[in-house]
């Protein structure tokens, strides 16, 4: 039989524990300056291969105590990670929002108690945000859009009227419209003029969601015998479902778009199932978005470039990879030679 702890053992027993605990807490307090909330690992692997390694060496370098958290598609666990960082007395938050009205909500709760909010990658349009560090989101489009016109002519389909389907990313996201609205401008146009032509159901959100992509393109497909000459796919990950598609159909490459330079985007490029992938450097990113928190740690002032939706921005240059640059991935250090040219794929690096 265990033998009770007589009352007064007990009593400064816990006097101690409770004196430990708020001991961590306090040093956990004074220590915490600035905190990275991420959305998700699903609407693309950049976030865990990238984004969380990057800014977490960033602030490191710069001795500030951060914490780098992911949400896992979960707004309310975005929030909760919010309120968790600013009770651990974080003074900036960097946050890439899931959605709007979480964003805004979690934004609202970081102003209220004294801290900056850095809106990164995508914008909480009409949030209290102070800065918003991205890449040229229309940019990005347009890059897509002129690589699948490209796309159709050197495959010599587009003086044929050729067929277009586009999947696009997330509805909720508003980079996902800002793409949208780049490769819009681009391919508006031309279906207005007739020299190209929207497949029959073939402008569909897909929510980031591969699975879902690939289900919506099969569709589109049934809906169109087949006849698709062109894919504005918004992300790699949309890409690599038409090409799942395509090759379960027993059906040939068509030009088709993609974003984000993932090591399979790239291998379908060399391979031809793909045309191009829009690069966009989260290292850059990610220090250009640290190297702001630190100013505001430091009550520096933070040089921006733009205004989005009334919020000063700081917005990167994205770049369109092809099989005549996708080096470039490899000299950045974005993408590993040895994640790219290995198994079928290595016959076409040179």
């Amino acid at each position: 039989m265990r033998r009770s702890l007589p009352l007064l053992a007990v009593v400064v027993l816990g006097a101690l524990l409770t004196a430990a605990a708020s001991a961590r807490t306090t040093s956990a307090t004074a220590k915490l300056q600035a905190c990275a909330l991420l959305p998700d690992t699903k609407s693309s692997t950049r976030y865990t291969l990238f984004d969380a390694p990057y800014l977490t060496k960033a602030f490191k370098a710069a001795n500030i105590a951060a914490q780098v958290v992911n949400a896992h598609n979960d707004p309310q666990k975005q929030k909760s990670q919010a309120e968790q960082c600013l009770a651990q007395g974080a003074k900036v938050i960097l946050l890439d929002q899931l959605n709007a009205g979480s964003g805004a909500a979690i934004t609202n709760e970081a102003v209220s108690r004294g801290a900056k909010v850095i809106d990164y990658d995508r914008l909480v349009v009409g949030s209290k945000a102070s800065i918003y560090v991205s890449f040229d989101n229309v940019r990005v489009g347009k890059l897509q859009g002129q690589g699948l016109i490209k796309g159709l002519k050197a495959k010599g389909t587009y003086s044929n009227h050729p067929v277009i389907a586009e999947l696009n990313g997330g509805i909720t996201d508003n980079n996902a419209h800002l793409f949208k609205q780049g490769y819009d401008s681009v391919l508006d146009p031309l279906y207005k003029a007739g020299t190209l032509k929207k497949a029959t159901a073939g402008d569909q959100w897909t929510d980031w969601d591969p699975v879902k992509g690939q289900t919506i393109f099969e569709q589109m497909l049934a809906r169109n015998s087949n006849k698709i000459d062109g894919v504005l796919a918004a992300n790699d990950g949309l890409a690599g479902a038409v090409v799942a598609t395509l090759k379960n159909h027993g059906l040939k490459p068509v030009p088709l778009t993609g974003q984000d330079a993932t090591p399979t985007g790239v291998q379908y490029i060399l391979a031809g199932w793909q045309t191009g992938t829009v690069y966009k450097s989260v290292k850059l990113e990610a220090a250009t978005a640290a190297k702001a928190a630190i100013a505001i740690i430091k009550h520096k002032k933070v040089k921006t470039n733009a205004k989005v939706s009334g919020t000063p921005s700081i917005l990167l240059t994205p770049v369109w990879v092809t099989k005549a640059n996708y080096k470039l991935l490899f000299k950045d250090g974005f993408v590993k030679r040895s994640q790219v040219c290995i198994g079928t794929y290595k016959q076409y690096c040179k």
